[in-house]
């Protein structure tokens, strides 16, 4: 089968000379070391020279000798000549008639060390390094071809014709692809790959298949729409239930696999052969299941987030219609306070002149005003949020049973919450007092009422935390592709017991973890008196007093413009 993947810019340029070589170029590949111009001034005449140089550093810069030796750029030719110390006026015509361009590559090759691409150890470790970066990764066979390319290059192999080498890079990825799709299929049973078939076809009295239907994520952000983005997940959760898992395969390839299927049509997945189909749909479907877990934990975030924007609207609205009413009330209780202050009123009068300038029932009338309309500084809300509480208990019961959470240390506590809640909607819990350990200061006086749980404030209470935790990643989703543990992959147990020594020898530490924290906390102990002592004489820091606070003030560097030593080297 013919293959051919390479734009034209990759063909034009292939074993060739750019248009221009820049001076770093010319330095690291055609600059002459004591070795190379003892071994290039063995050639007799100015001529030869040069030319043996220029091809010495064609091969290190192309990886490869060009046909006609002399095709450089002028800069290459003005490089070494200007090392060699000639004349390069007619040098390279008279290099070009010489049969000697013919004899130098055999003396370069065996000199330096340049081998074939024929040559079987070479050729295989660039297969293995190719299926390498084939099996774990999900580069284009363009790049993969200047990968292999620079790879020729740095270990001393001669460039192949351009066709041999994409042939190469197609045979790997070839055989890549039928590994991955052979070990996705061969676990699935007849059964579930019947389940799977049937993703592809169109169900009678239905318009869309249900590979289509389910790959469309919600589009709303609403209450209803995150109902039913959690009956999807619930939906993808039946059909992947009992499949093989992907965790032991590359899950970059895994996920492109998953790609291509989420983009191509059903049709075109239902016409691949039996085991490319089959691995397609199982990483489909996984891939599926993560990302619609992670639609849910983002709608459920939106979701939130416009409720208590919505009850945060919603009082400042009724604050601003009873803003008469805080007026009156406030200029009653003024009135009454005026009374108060007024030193010409002794204590035993006090009482009997406030209630004479303000009668009782208007003050108690005014306080219960001021009760009602003003609010400190750390309210949320509440009242107005209790009044959404049914919208949170449209989604919330579902969302306890469908997302499969998992925590950090300082998640537990509002896991610990959301499973308590679960067990109580399905029943299982009954009389069992209600966690709230997860309650801040803040909610504690909301939540707890004489030393008893109000179950709509702790509702809401939870939600808030709950954002909170998932946006501090304090709450992890599984499977998930952004809300993943972070932790997963990481060694532990024997095998980090294993990899230790190697790891902290690497790194230039001990295994002693008290003796290593004793030596940070010196260095940090040190650096701590050094700033303090010499703070009163550092001319560049100051401390400004500002209404919020104290604020540390560093003063910028002044730019160091480079000497000319620097620019010439």
């Amino acid at each position: 089968m013919p293959v051919g993947f390479l734009t034209l810019e990759q063909e034009r340029r292939y074993g060739r000379f750019p248009d221009d070589v820049s001076t770093e170029q010319l330095e690291r590949y055609f600059h002459l070391d004591d070795s190379d111009q003892a071994f290039v001034l063995t050639r007799r005449g100015a001529h030869m020279r040069l030319g043996f140089a220029i091809q010495l550093g064609t091969v290190r810069f192309l990886g490869t000798f060009l046909e006609d030796p002399c095709d450089v750029p002028a800069s290459v030719v003005g490089f070494i000549g200007g090392q060699l110390g000639a004349s390069i006026d007619g040098a390279l015509e008279a290099y070009q008639a010489s049969q000697w361009r013919w004899r130098h590559p055999p003396e370069i090759r065996e000199r330096y060390g340049y081998r074939d691409f024929s040559n079987a150890p070479a050729q295989w470790r660039l297969l293995r390094w190719l299926y390498a970066l084939c099996w774990t990764g999900t580069d284009r066979p363009s790049a993969l071809f200047d990968q292999a390319t620079a790879w020729l290059v740095t270990h001393k192999v001669l460039l192949p014709g351009a066709s041999v080498l994409e042939r190469v890079i197609a045979r790997v990825r070839s055989r890549a692809n039928s590994r991955l799709w052979r070990l996705l299929a061969a676990r699935i049973t007849a059964d579930q790959k019947e389940r799977l078939a049937s993703l592809t076809v169109v169900p009678e009295n239905a318009r869309q298949s249900p590979m289509d239907r389910l790959r469309s994520g919600p589009t709303l952000q609403s209450a209803p729409e995150l109902a039913r983005a959690i009956k999807r997940l619930d939906e993808i959760r039946q059909l992947a239930t009992g499949l093989p898992r992907t965790d032991k395969l590359p899950k970059t390839r895994i996920l492109a696999l998953a790609r291509f299927a989420n983009a191509a049509k059903a049709q075109a997945v239902a016409r691949m052969p039996d085991e490319r189909r089959a691995a397609t749909l199982l990483a489909f479907i996984r891939a599926l299941e993560a990302s619609a877990q992670d639609d849910v934990l983002d709608l459920f975030d939106v979701i939130v987030t416009k409720i208590w924007s919505d009850a945060a609207q919603k009082g400042r609205a009724a604050r601003l219609r009873g803003l008469g009413d805080l007026d009156a009330a406030a200029l009653t209780l003024n009135a009454a306070c005026s009374v108060v202050v007024d030193k010409q009123i002794s204590d035993a009068d006090l009482r009997n002149a406030v209630f004479a300038a303000v009668p009782t029932a208007l003050l108690e009338a005014a306080m219960a005003q001021v009760d009602t309309l003003a609010r400190p500084p750390e309210d949320p809300y509440f009242e107005e949020l209790l009044d959404q509480h049914q919208r949170i208990r449209r989604f919330l019961p579902h969302f306890a049973r469908s997302v499969d959470l998992g925590a950090m240390p300082g998640g537990q506590p509002v896991l610990k919450a959301l499973q308590h809640l679960k067990e109580m909607e399905d029943g299982t819990v009954r009389g069992l007092k209600m966690p709230t350990d997860f309650v801040p200061k803040s909610w504690r006086q909301r939540v707890i009422k004489n030393d008893l749980v109000d179950h709509r404030a702790w509702t809401l209470c939870l939600v808030d935390r709950l954002r909170g935790a998932i946006r501090r990643r304090d709450i992890l989703a599984a499977p998930s592709l952004r809300f993943a543990d972070p932790r997963i992959g990481m060694l532990d147990g024997a095998a980090w017991e294993a990899a230790r020594p190697t790891i902290c020898r690497t790194l230039g530490r001990t295994q002693n973890v008290a003796e290593e924290i004793t030596r940070l906390s010196e260095r940090l102990g040190q650096a701590y008196r050094s700033v303090a002592g010499n703070l009163p004489d550092n001319a560049s820091l100051r401390i400004e007093q500002t209404a919020a606070g104290d604020d540390l003030v560093l003063t910028g560097l002044d730019r160091l413009e480079e000497p000319p030593s620097l620019v010439g080297l």
